[in-house]
């Protein structure tokens, strides 16, 4: 049966064991509150940049207008005023890929290697486009990004292909 000393030295390890429960479910459920914020942030953040698309977008096509009215149209006009909706483009993209690793953490409350990737490759393919798009990219960053560009994509294959087994990943 039980003995007096086993009930004793077990009786305090299980109340400690229920503290470091009781801690863990309160410090997750502060952790969800903050991402639960921060998604919110970002959801504006998001916002404020598709209104700066659409802004610019309008500035733009204003612009536009406005060359060929006067007949001045030139090279350069375009070719400014196309660099700043790719970029705003390209960020929505980023900033919809970092949304939804904040959103992937609420879900499965763990930051998955796949959608990191994923946030990794836009981002440099941001990168690489504005430079490529500017023609003021050296060759050194070219390689250097696309060597980036090349561990990512196989960070995101290995994701894929070694997904941890007790997941119910999309």
């Amino acid at each position: 049966m039980l003995d007096k000393k086993n009930t004793k030295a077990t009786l305090p390890e299980m109340l400690n064991a229920d503290v470091k429960i009781k801690a863990l479910h309160i410090y997750g459920r502060i952790l969800d509150v903050i991402v639960t914020a921060l998604i919110f942030v970002m959801l504006l953040t998001l916002l404020g940049a598709l209104a700066g698309l659409v802004f610019d977008f309008f500035s733009a096509a204003n612009s536009f207008g406005e060359a060929i009215a006067t007949h001045k149209i030139a090279h350069g006009i375009v070719d400014g005023l196309d660099r700043e909706l790719v970029i705003d483009v390209l960020s929505v993209f980023v900033l919809i890929e970092l949304f939804r690793t904040f959103t992937d953490y609420l879900e499965f409350h763990r930051v998955r290697l796949r959608v990191l990737a994923e946030v990794g490759i836009a981002f440099v393919l941001r990168e690489i486009f504005i430079g490529l798009y500017d023609h003021t990219m050296d060759w050194t960053v070219i390689l250097a990004l696309s060597a980036l560009l090349a561990v990512l994509v196989t960070a995101r294959i290995a994701a894929v292909q070694f997904q941890p087994r007790d997941n119910n990943d999309r």
